[in-house]
């Protein structure tokens, strides 16, 4: 299949309407490209839920704070449509900037409430303001039936189903599991900031809640136990710097000091200049 690429609100608009017109449902992945494996499995889980797949493919810079990476974030839109294309994927919506946000836009979607304002939002505070502006507006330029989100970003799945709950929009929020690479690493966009020395050092992510997740499975449910797990792996590696250890209720992220319910173990980390995140859902 050809991919369709689209540029224009209105295009992308026509398109999903005919296919919604002939009574197809439309299965939605929002990207900001840099397309890697773990961009494939959400593509793929959408191709065995919705009759046609389509991507976005948007650096969205609303989501972005000032000193953020917004202007060196990775871009490879040539790769990435290759990469659709092989998988299948119908159409690829790729605007610029100016064509989500014209003159004189003001209007945005604030999620208030706690999900929103702890973890990474309590680090980055207009951060979920512009992913849940961003995937409104996606969600209506496509009428998207389903929507798909990684793991590793389990909190913005938490804050999408919130407000896609609270606005009453018509689009099941689905998330696939993390994909990782042979060391255990989240697959992410942002590993390429990494250099050969770092992405090695990086694997202690996973192997931190790797640990953890073997003493939760051998009947550990103190959250500082727990915690303290992963914090202690994590200070093996010298090219690690914490940023949060975190173990919360799952999707409510509430603080936790005993796993009764599904719970999501969580951290962000330096590795030299690059802040990454990973998680673990833990169900007892």
């Amino acid at each position: 299949m050809k991919l369709k690429v689209f540029t224009k609100v209105k295009e992308m608009q026509e398109f999903c309407r005919a296919a919604k017109g002939a009574g197809k449902t439309i299965g939605l992945c929002p990207t900001m490209g840099a397309l890697h494996e773990g961009h494939m499995t959400l593509m793929r889980a959408a191709k065995k839920a919705a009759d046609v797949v389509v991507a976005s493919v948007f650096v969205n810079p609303v989501q972005f704070a000032p000193g953020e990476d917004y202007e060196k974030y990775p871009r490879a839109f040539a790769a990435d449509c290759a990469l659709l294309e092989q998988e299948g994927v119908a159409a690829v919506f790729h605007p610029a900037p100016e064509e989500m946000y014209p003159d004189g836009f003001g209007s945005y979607v604030s999620v208030e409430s706690h999900v929103t304002q702890v973890l990474e939002g309590a680090r980055r505070p207009t951060h979920f303001r512009g992913v849940a502006t961003v995937l409104t507006k996606l969600f209506a330029i496509t009428g998207a039936d389903r929507a798909f989100f990684g793991q590793k970003d389990a909190q913005q799945v938490a804050v999408v189903r919130s407000f896609v709950r609270d606005l009453n929009l018509p689009v099941e929020i689905v998330m696939v599991p993390i994909c990782r690479e042979a060391s255990g690493l989240a697959r992410s966009s942002r590993n390429a900031y990494l250099s050969g020395e770092e992405r090695t050092a990086a694997a202690v992510l996973s192997r931190s809640l790797g640990r953890a997740k073997e003493a939760f499975a051998a009947g550990e449910r103190d959250a500082k136990a727990l915690k303290a797990a992963v914090t202690e792996e994590l200070k093996k590696e010298p090219l690690a710097r914490i940023d949060y250890v975190a173990l919360t209720t799952f999707p409510a992220l509430m603080e936790t000091e005993t796993v009764t319910e599904e719970s999501l173990l969580s951290l962000a980390v330096f590795i030299g200049a690059t802040r990454l995140i990973d998680n673990v859902i833990l169900e007892p």
